[in-house]
């Protein structure tokens, strides 16, 4: 006859708790990994080296006298990186939420509850990130529109798509289309042009102040600078890509529910047809922007004679690139990783993936200690392809050190706080002597 302990000890876990080690999918964490390291890339391109705050003369003159090398990045940092990375983390996320919600409706624990007290921490974390180290924090979003995922997680599939469909490709339209409503409204093309020249007037104030605060600053300062600049201007772009974020989260919430990544054998085509029909989709996206570009940067097209329907249209242009090319990122390193080799290439990512929200963390005090005047003053100083030799030696480093410290650790240390304050007890951090990391899986 069993005893009760015995008993308990086969009986099913019903209880919330965090996911183990082995229940982990390591496919997800080397794409988590990967997209952090274009996350990098691209708050080092447009933030953290202050190009985006130059004055436009001083903006022009660098790319009019820019090395091939650095036009080159440029161009490719624009295609490939601006927007797709961090549409990538953002469909993790949403398919992070799916995978959590699945497993508490297997072992018939309370979900709500324990993902509400989860987003509580993550905005937390966020707030404190954004107001004393960076205006450009994300983790706060996340955690707003992790609410709302809380109310998606039961409608049906075909529901989903509708709903990420209007958030990432229609709401970016509504949002230029208000933005420039003072210009349409306005009594003549010549009061349009004024209202919309002032604008640009005091958004070179703000950033001049910015840039001033960051190049030469102290901590404080900047400190201070950024929250009026968050404010001022940056608040305001945030709103506009809350909705945008959620649609993203509800095509993660899709392809969890779909089971895709549960099985990925089983869905090997549709990976391949993803491959396809996200890399034309994303050539479709991107090429008129690419256009635009190269028209404003030849004088052909200024702010000024620019027509108002063109921002409205490139605005879901855009989005439709990103979302493409994120697509092929995510189908092309998911049939990479069916083969042993390429598996064990990028599970290299994997434990940086699995240290995502401490690796995020330091690389914005890391940046910061880089280019900030209170650390080594490097704003305005390095061109894109020097920006991106920076981001690909820190994203070393933080590889390097992942895998070590996991080799010790059971998380990260901001990891293992959220959960610890999560699960309103210390978890156990020290891997034991007999635990081993978990081997790489096909997901």
């Amino acid at each position: 006859m069993p005893t009760a302990s015995s008993s308990a000890a086969s009986a099913p876990r019903t209880e919330a708790r965090p996911v183990e080690a082995g229940e982990r999918l390591e496919l997800l964490d080397a794409l988590r990994g990967f997209a952090l390291f274009g996350i990098l890339i691209s708050n080092v391109q447009v933030w953290f080296s202050g190009r985006v705050f130059l004055p436009r003369e001083q903006f022009e003159a660098s790319i009019a006298n820019a090395s091939l090398l650095d036009t080159i990045t440029r161009y490719a940092f624009e295609v490939l990186v601006s927007g797709k990375f961090i549409t990538l983390f953002a469909f993790l996320f949403g398919l992070g939420f799916a995978v959590q919600f699945g497993r508490a409706e297997a072992r018939g624990g309370g979900f709500v509850p324990l993902y509400a007290r989860r987003l509580t921490v993550l905005l937390v974390v966020g707030v404190l990130h954004l107001f004393l180290l960076w205006y450009g924090d994300i983790l706060s979003s996340y955690a707003l529109m992790g609410f709302c995922l809380l109310l998606l997680r039961r409608r049906s599939e075909r529901t989903l798509l509708i709903i990420a469909a209007v958030l990432v490709l229609v709401w970016p339209l509504l949002m230029s289309l208000l933005w420039r409503l003072p210009q349409l409204l306005a009594d003549s093309p010549e009061a349009g042009a004024a209202v919309m020249a002032a604008a640009r007037e005091k958004s070179a104030a703000i950033h001049a102040r910015m840039l001033t605060a960051i190049t030469g600053g102290s901590w404080w300062d900047v400190t201070k600078t950024s929250a009026g600049f968050y404010r001022d201007e940056f608040f305001t772009m945030m709103l506009a890509g809350l909705l945008t974020c959620l649609g993203r989260f509800a095509l993660g919430l899709w392809a969890g529910r779909r089971g895709i990544f549960q099985d990925v054998p089983s869905h090997l085509g549709f990976f391949r047809r993803l491959l396809g029909w996200g890399l034309v989709a994303s050539v479709v996206g991107s090429v008129p922007g690419v256009v635009v570009t190269v028209l404003m940067q030849k004088k052909v097209l200024t702010p000024e004679t620019m027509p108002v329907w063109l921002p409205l249209v490139l605005a879901p242009l855009r989005n439709l690139a990103q979302v493409g090319l994120a697509g092929v990122y995510l189908a092309g390193i998911t049939l990479l990783f069916q083969r042993a080799t390429w598996q064990r290439a990028l599970g290299l990512l994997a434990p940086a993936g699995r240290m995502a929200l401490t690796n995020y963390l330091s690389q914005t005090v890391i940046s910061l200690l880089i280019f900030y005047g209170y650390g080594l003053g490097q704003v305005g100083k390095w061109g894109p392809f020097a920006c991106v030799v920076i981001c690909v030696g820190v994203f070393c480093v933080q590889v390097l050190w992942s895998h070590l410290w996991l080799s010790r650790f059971r998380f990260g240390p901001v990891e293992w706080a959220w959960r610890s304050l999560t699960y309103g007890k210390a978890q156990p951090m020290r891997r034991a002597t007999s635990d081993t990391p978990p081997a790489p899986a096909t997901a």
